[in-house]
């Protein structure tokens, strides 16, 4: 397994775009997902929806990438460990982001995601022996610096919900981490369309799976604004922002990738306050600032290592 392996140096621009927009996009998820919440739609009632309706798109890019990818003779074992990955690193990261949305602002959910670096920086070190470089980890220091003056404000509130909910969005930091690092190999074997297909088809299995153990399917007949809700949150903050993903790590440096992600929580922020009301509080721009900044030091000083 190749965790770190080289993106494609050609159309290098063309992987900054896909990268940006599917930052954008992902931004838009907590808000999508706060919306849905206000309609009464439970976490695993709103992540079957959201997977029910992906889930043709994905097998309909995998069969057409399949057809085209045949001269690579992707071998079986490849497909397993595609799903596998799809399981550990999207599924329950995509739960546990939902559970933590259930008390936390959208804007402190992003914050906390946006650290999944230093959560790839560990795990890397960890489980597959890359170099763990004490500069760069130093600069998460700043970033959870960011995450303690919103956490603190946020908890005078919420008291344990917010405890609670920062852990939910922890683990989805950590897994999406692993995502990540697990990812790379296989994009490099299957191809970016193929391998997103595979991986996201085998999320929605395990989603639709549990959905059915512990709903009935009544479950899935919501009001219509929720529904297209569901429906937004399936093409414009999953499909969509999927393939950019992989798209873009296929074509730039997952540094490259991380610095561009910066547009997430700061757009994140707007949209709650635009969309949902939140007030734009200083604490929010000042925790906002020491993330972003903490996260795109942490990407400065470990492309000079």
């Amino acid at each position: 397994m190749n965790a770190s392996a080289a993106p494609s140096t050609d159309t290098p621009w063309l992987g900054y775009g896909f990268a940006a927009l599917g930052a954008v996009l992902f931004a838009a998820k907590g808000i999508l997902i706060k919306l849905a919440f206000a309609e009464g739609v439970d976490t695993l009632t709103l992540l079957a929806l959201r997977m029910g309706l992906s889930v043709p798109v994905y097998v309909a890019v995998g069969v057409l990438a399949y057809a085209r990818e045949r001269q690579r003779a992707v071998p079986m074992p490849a497909y397993a460990k595609a799903l596998l990955i799809g399981v550990i690193g999207y599924w329950f990261s995509s739960y546990a982001d939902f559970k933590g949305l259930e008390t936390l602002t959208p804007q402190f959910e992003r914050l906390i995601l946006f650290t999944y670096p230093l959560f790839v920086l560990l795990l890397g070190a960890a489980l597959f022996h890359m170099p763990l470089r004490w500069k760069p980890l130093a600069a998460f220091g700043i970033a959870y610096l960011g995450l303690a003056v919103v956490f603190l404000a946020d908890f005078k509130t919420g008291g344990g919900d917010i405890v609670v909910g920062a852990l939910w969005v922890l683990g989805a930091a950590v897994t999406f981490a692993l995502y990540q690092l697990l990812a790379g190999g296989s994009i490099a074997v299957m191809g970016a369309p193929l391998f997103t297909s595979v991986a996201m088809t085998g999320a929605a299995a395990v989603i639709l799976m549990l959905f059915l153990l512990t709903h009935p399917l009544s479950a899935l007949v919501v009001s219509s604004r929720a529904f297209a809700l569901a429906v937004a949150l399936a093409i414009g903050a999953t499909i969509l922002p999927s393939f950019l993903m992989s798209a873009a790590l296929s074509r730039i440096s997952a540094a490259a990738n991380s610095t561009i992600g910066t547009l997430s929580p700061v757009v994140t922020l707007f949209l709650a306050v635009l969309i949902l009301g939140e007030p734009l509080r200083g604490v929010d721009l000042l925790g906002t600032a020491l993330v972003v900044g903490g996260v795109g030091l942490f990407t400065i000083v470990d492309r000079r290592r």
